[in-house]
């Protein structure tokens, strides 16, 4: 049964689609961080669906704040968030309980649960539970700002559309994909993009697609050499998102056919700063960083719930069947999943630089 990631800063996530709420306790975090709810609703909203390119149920993310904060700030002690859910619509479940959705924990969940999970919605392994880690993402993005770190993650390919990959200036990128609902570094590309999530969502198919992430400020030395190495660690974070299929770091694995000339990053000293020419391994020697930008992306598969007809399996009477749902889904899911993305980075990332350079370092001055 486990909910729960991180060592130093760690996050415990409840509840289920069509439950009464979902939410998360983040406990660790050092007190004195902002807390700024207009914040937190602003990073719920960039992952809440819009348009004909996402579900037609509509949250509002009313989300509360239980604990942890007091005056506008941590206090040290479980800082936890709680959203009601108010627009469930379970009938829409009830016919294909025993059907296996392709591409869906259905199965996985009826096997580790013995049939008393809740499935309406895919319950627990539900995308709409990532509300709850964006809401406790946006209060370690803050803590992380307040030391100069700031994450960005854009949109580099969906449906067969690439946008421009990040500049040398990323830190200009990442303020620019900061406003941006639909993020794009290419603004020419967001139209092209959702036209093709469109044309899928006519055929009643879904579109996947890849994110890229850069993470700006970064101290060197964080990290460990073997098991927790920084990119072990963001990457069991990572794969938490779901539809997160594959994570790769720095030019992996476009320049695998290179030669070791090729793919080094050259060493130089800048103003007495120790910096790297060119960035192909992202950030990260040895599992530890390296003061350049970090930068990764991530594979983010189709929408598995569609309305094509499917093969699948009865699990309760053990028989094939075919399967047609119903009910309200997203044509894609890469441009909501963004701002999950780093929401996930940041709580990894604070959990590392705590276990590296105490629990105190992310805190708020009195």
């Amino acid at each position: 049964m486990k909910n729960s990631f991180g060592t130093s800063v760690c996050v415990t996530l409840f509840g289920e689609s069509h439950g009464e709420a979902i939410g998360a306790v983040l406990d660790g975090l050092a007190p004195g961080i902002p807390v700024d709810t207009d914040y937190i609703a602003a990073q719920l909203a960039l992952r809440r669906p819009y348009g004909s390119i996402s579900t037609a149920r509509q949250e509002p993310d009313r989300f509360q704040i239980v604990s942890g904060v007091f005056e506008g700030r941590t206090t040290g002690t479980p800082l936890c968030i709680l959203i009601p859910n108010v627009s469930a619509r379970s009938r829409d479940y009830a016919a294909t309980r025993a059907l296996a959705r392709p591409g869906h924990a259905d199965y996985t969940a009826y096997c580790k649960y013995h049939g008393f999970e809740d499935y309406r919605g895919g319950g627990h392994f539900s995308g709409r539970i990532t509300a709850a880690l964006t809401a406790v993402g946006a209060v370690a993005l803050t803590a992380l700002r307040g030391k100069g770190i700031v994450i960005g993650t854009h949109i580099a390919r969906c449906g067969g559309v690439a946008d421009r990959p990040f500049s040398d200036d990323i830190a200009s990128d990442i303020t620019q994909l900061a406003a941006l609902r639909f993020a794009v570094l290419d603004e020419a590309r967001a139209d092209e993009m959702q036209q093709a999530i469109a044309v899928a969502a006519a055929e009643g198919d879904s579109v996947g697609g890849e994110l890229e992430t850069a993470v700006c400020g970064l101290p060197n030395g964080v990290g460990e050499p073997w098991f927790d190495t920084l990119e072990g660690l963001l990457s069991h974070a990572l794969f938490s998102v779901p539809g997160v299929k594959g994570v790769a770091f720095g030019d992996a694995p476009e320049l695998l056919d290179a030669r070791g000339s090729e793919y080094n990053d050259p060493f130089y000293l800048d103003a007495g700063t120790v910096k790297t020419r060119t960035n192909h391994n992202g950030g990260v020697n040895g599992g530890i960083s390296n003061g350049m930008p970090l930068r990764f992306r991530c594979a983010v598969k189709p929408t598995p719930s569609i309305y094509k007809p499917q093969q699948t399996v009865d699990f309760l009477h053990g028989a094939d069947a075919a399967l047609q749902i119903e009910g309200r889904h997203d044509p894609a899911i890469i441009h909501r999943a963004r701002v999950v993305v780093d929401s996930v980075t940041a709580l990894a990332l604070c959990d590392a630089l705590a276990m590296r350079f105490g629990t105190d370092y992310l805190g708020g001055q009195p």
